[in-house]
Formats: structure tokens, sequence, C-alpha cells
């Protein structure tokens, strides 16, 4: 009997652990089959990335192959803009050449037109001094002419008596206001002293004849000199009064000295 129970119990034992075993084989499956399961699982993502790490590279490729393209098309730019600046390049030598050509065509042409201006100053000057000179000299004898007339006339009227001292006097105050002209030329210093000096002496009449004749040619100076001025003209006539009085005065002197020598005992 004792050997039967020990053969039941180690038949227990032997049960026992062949449950064991089966329920760890029986384990070791489902984890066999749960780890098959997520390694398929893993294995389909594993081949999704590959898959998409594949397009990626296809796609980088295509990529690669664009910017290859691009780089080809900006060396073509490249070169063509070389080839473009070349064109200006020989756009702007020849605009520079133009430039020196047209430069050259306005810096002639700017020195014929000044020879031609200079040309035509020079003839139009000519022109216009001889007319001054004809017109200077045509006025110049007018002057002398009318100045003439105007002595004729004084020394006339007063050897016939038709002018007195008295309207020598009043000609006489405006012939000074010539003197206000005394701080311009032509006339001297010296001249201007004289004429006051002879003025002075006219109007004391203590003129010579001499004097009165330097009084005149003062006068035909300021006349000269002065014409648009009406007191050079006053002067004038003023002088030719003062050489028709001296004149006059000299006559009498000498008919008086001739009737005196006459009166002396043993003339004839």
């Amino acid at each position: 009997m004792k050997g039967a129970v020990l053969s039941l119990e180690a038949l227990t034992t032997i049960a026992s652990t062949a449950a064991t075993l089966v329920g760890l084989a029986v384990t070791a499956s489902r984890l066999s089959y749960q780890m098959g399961k997520k390694f398929a699982v893993i294995e389909s993502r594993l081949q999704e990335q590959d898959r998409r790490l594949g397009d990626l590279e296809n796609k980088i490729i295509g990529l690669e192959n664009k910017v290859v393209g691009l780089e080809n098309k900006v060396t073509g730019l490249e070169s063509r803009i070389t080839g473009f600046e070349g064109k200006i390049a020989g756009l702007g030598e020849r605009i520079t050449g133009v430039e020196e050509k047209l430069d050259k065509r306005i810096a002639e042409a700017k020195d014929e037109l000044n020879k031609r201006i200079v040309e035509v100053e020079g003839r139009l000057n000519k022109r216009i001094a001889d007319v001054e000179g004809r017109l200077a000299g045509k006025i110049e004898r007018l002057a002398y002419a009318f100045t003439s007339y105007q002595e004729f006339l004084m020394k006339y009227f007063v050897s016939e008596g038709v002018l007195r001292r008295e309207a020598a006097e009043m000609i006489a105050t405006e012939a000074r206001n010539l003197m206000r002209l005394a701080v311009s030329n032509p006339f001297t210093k010296e001249e201007w002293e004289r004429l006051k000096v002879l003025l002075d002496k006219s109007e004391k009449d203590e003129l010579s004849l001499d004097e009165a004749y330097e009084l005149l040619n003062l006068a035909r100076k300021a006349v000269m000199e002065y014409g648009e001025y009406p007191e050079a003209w006053k002067l004038h006539m003023y002088a030719a009064m003062m050489v028709g009085f001296a004149w006059k005065k000299a006559r009498e002197a000498e008919k008086t000295e001739k009737r005196g020598e006459e009166k002396k005992p043993g003339s004839s």
C-alpha cells in the first residue's frame, strides 16, 4: 500500500508538473503568437517607413534634379546676362563715340558761329563808327556854323547899337551858371579859373580886345564840350557880345586918340 501511495503521489507530482509545463507551453505559445503579431505589425510599419523613405528619396532625387535644372537655367540666365552686359558695354562705347562726335560737331558749330558773330559785330561796329563819325562831323560843323553866325550877329548888333551893356549884364548871370560844371572834364582847373577871371573883368567893363577873344575861345570850347547845357550857349552869346563891346570900345578909343592928335598945334 505504501508503495502504491508513493506512486500516486509521484503521479500527482508528475501530473502537476505536466500541467504546469502545459500551462507554460500554452503561455509561451500565446506569447509567441502575440510577439509574432507585434513583430508583424512592427515589420509592416518598418516596411511602410521603408516605402516612405523610398518615396522621400525619390522626392529628394526629383528635387535634386529640379535644383540641377534650376542651376542649369541660372547658368543659362547668367550667360544671357553676360551677353546682355557685353551688348550694353558695346552700346555704351557706341554712345560714347556718338557723344564725342556730337560734342566735336557742336564745338565746331560754336566756333563757326562765334567767328560769324565776331565778323558781323566787326562790320556792324564799323558801320556804326562810320555813321557816328559822319554824324559827329555834321553836328560839329553845324555847331561851328551856328556859333559863327551867333558871333557875327552879336558883334553886328553891338556895333550898330542894338545891344547895350544892360542886355549883356542880364546874360552874364545865366552864363555864370556854367561854372557849376567845373568839377567835370574836359575843362582844366586853370581854364575854369581863367574863365571866372574874364567874366569878373567883363562885368566891370575892363576886358581888352585880346581878353574878349580869349573869353570867346573858352566859350567856343564850352559849346563843343557842354553843348547839351543851355548855359554853354548863353556863355557863348555873352562872350560874342563882349568881343563886340571890346571892339567898339577900341574903335572909339582910336577915334578919340586921332581927334586929340588933330587938335595938337602944328598938326595939318
